[in-house]
């Protein structure tokens, strides 16, 4: 994919947000995640989680790492070869927050919560291309189980 097609991209979120208000990318994303789960499920039902976190990435092009901090946490770091984020692009503090409360996290819950319906998730972004000008994005995912 081109980062032409890529900021085409970006532009199209944030016009959809503007016409129909940021839950319409969140909605729309946490949908996309949703099936990409249901997918992989299909595809690979014996994989784990850490297998799949990576996959979604990898498709990005992008180098994944997945490190257990304890039973309910895993850091996630996310490297890219260059400063520019296929989803958020490059370095634009004030639309930082947007991609990640509305297209970044809201892709990566629907799709864990399709993977893993009986845990709950939670991610806090660290670091972000597109607010801390790197090649990498870090989070934190808090797992517990719904019965908690």
């Amino acid at each position: 994919m081109s980062k032409d097609s890529l900021k085409f991209f970006q532009s199209y979120i944030l016009e959809m947000a503007d016409i129909g208000g940021e839950n319409l990318p969140k909605s729309v994303s946490t949908k996309l995640g949703t099936k990409l789960g249901k997918l992989y499920k299909e595809r690979n039902p014996k994989a784990d989680l850490e297998t799949n976190l990576k996959r979604i990435y990898k498709v990005l092009k992008a180098k994944p790492t997945v490190n257990k901090i304890n039973e309910n946490m895993w850091s996630v770091a996310i490297i890219h070869k260059k400063k520019f984020c296929p989803i958020g692009g490059c370095y634009r503090l004030e639309r930082a927050e947007f991609f990640n409360k509305n297209i970044c996290i809201p892709f990566t819950l629907g799709f864990l919560h399709e993977l893993e319906p009986e845990l709950k998730f939670e991610a806090e972004i660290k670091t972000c291309i597109v607010s801390n000008n790197t090649k990498t994005c870090n989070y934190i995912l808090k797992i517990a189980s719904k019965n908690d």
